[in-house]
């Protein structure tokens, strides 16, 4: 595919967004964030902050005030949007740093209410996905959540499940493919469910886009050369969106860490700062050729970020960790 470009814009820092292992979703051109750490394994706070987007200021990122009982500080959860509401499930936290255990409970955020509200399932019988930390989830902007791999008390997880809110029912679906992994992400765009990247515990994954079809519950993998070069080389802890570009239905993966910390959580390792586009009509990556709209340098290389799509065609990056194991409060819009 042709040469694609895109230009960094940075929107503001602020100490309310210096933060890492959070979560941050869009509505509405408005950006909220909850969650995540200043310190090594010890979660930031429970508060929901909000930053106006469109008008990237400091001055716009404030902390919301929401009556209704809110989520427990965590980090390492993960969130998706669905008509006009956050969901977030589990995530890690209280002195023991464990994972989350809420009995399958999703957490609902409804900004035109300010209010969060717990949606346990609707039968505390059947199946529902085991507490987690850095997992990762998507919707089908339709009725469901997707809720996939991650981190347990020990090990990492490879399963797939569903939520559906209007019935508050769990589905378990087909398992994606080995390895298991934490720090992975997926994302939901044309119908299919789109994985990739991760690590296993021992290496960073990569050189594989893993397909999932709701219809048929079953996955598929497209392979592709992970050598900077063909495609984006290994990583975990990144982000994988869908945008439209020039018309055409599209992924971006950006970032991530590229080599684990020997001291796993409470350090940064080597930390990643390239773009990658993959149009889904001709299955090609290509990476993309970054600039900035102002006197500004690029953003600085992270991982444990998390980044949303704003306007189907803008990403959103915010926060995360460094290379030298700050936490880092800025954020960047890249405009295609």
């Amino acid at each position: 595919m042709a040469k694609i470009s895109a230009a960094w814009t940075q929107l503001c820092t602020s100490d309310k967004l210096q933060r890492s292992s959070h979560i941050l979703s869009v509505v509405d051109d408005v950006a909220y964030i909850f969650g995540g750490e200043l310190l090594p394994r010890q979660p930031r706070d429970n508060h929901v902050y909000q930053m106006d987007v469109k008008s990237g200021s400091a001055h716009s990122v404030a902390v919301v005030t929401t009556p209704s009982a809110s989520p427990s500080p965590r980090v390492g959860s993960a969130s998706s949007t669905l008509n006009g509401k956050i969901y977030l499930y589990s995530g890690r936290g209280g002195e023991a740093m464990a994972p989350v255990e809420e009995n399958g409970a999703v957490w609902v955020f409804d900004p035109s209410a300010v209010t969060w509200t717990l949606l346990p399932p609707a039968d505390a019988s059947k199946p529902f996905p085991p507490a987690r930390s850095y997992h990762c989830s998507a919707s089908n902007g339709d009725d469901k959540i997707y809720i996939h791999a991650g981190c347990p008390e020990s090990g990492r997880l490879s399963d797939l499940w569903s939520f559906q809110p209007s019935s508050r029912t769990w589905l378990q679906l087909a398992e994606a493919p080995a390895p298991p992994r934490g720090g992975t992400s997926i994302v939901f765009q044309q119908g299919l469910l789109y994985r990739m990247h991760g690590f296993d515990g021992q290496t960073e994954q990569g050189g594989s886009l893993d397909v999932y079809d709701p219809m048929t519950n079953t996955w598929s993998s497209r392979q592709y050369l992970a050598d900077g070069i063909s495609g984006p080389t290994p990583r975990s802890v990144s982000a994988v969106l869908p945008v439209v570009v020039g018309g055409n239905l599209s992924l971006v993966t950006l970032f991530g860490e590229r080599d684990p910390s020997s001291l796993g959580h409470q350090g940064a390792g080597k930390m990643l700062g390239d773009v990658w586009i993959y149009d889904i009509a001709s299955a090609t990556w290509s990476e993309v050729a970054t600039t900035r709209t102002d006197a500004s340098d690029e953003p600085p290389t992270r991982g444990w970020f998390d980044a949303d799509v704003v306007s189907h065609s803008e990403i959103l990056v915010l926060g995360g960790l460094g290379e030298t194991n700050e936490r880092l409060n800025d954020a960047w819009l890249l405009k295609f």
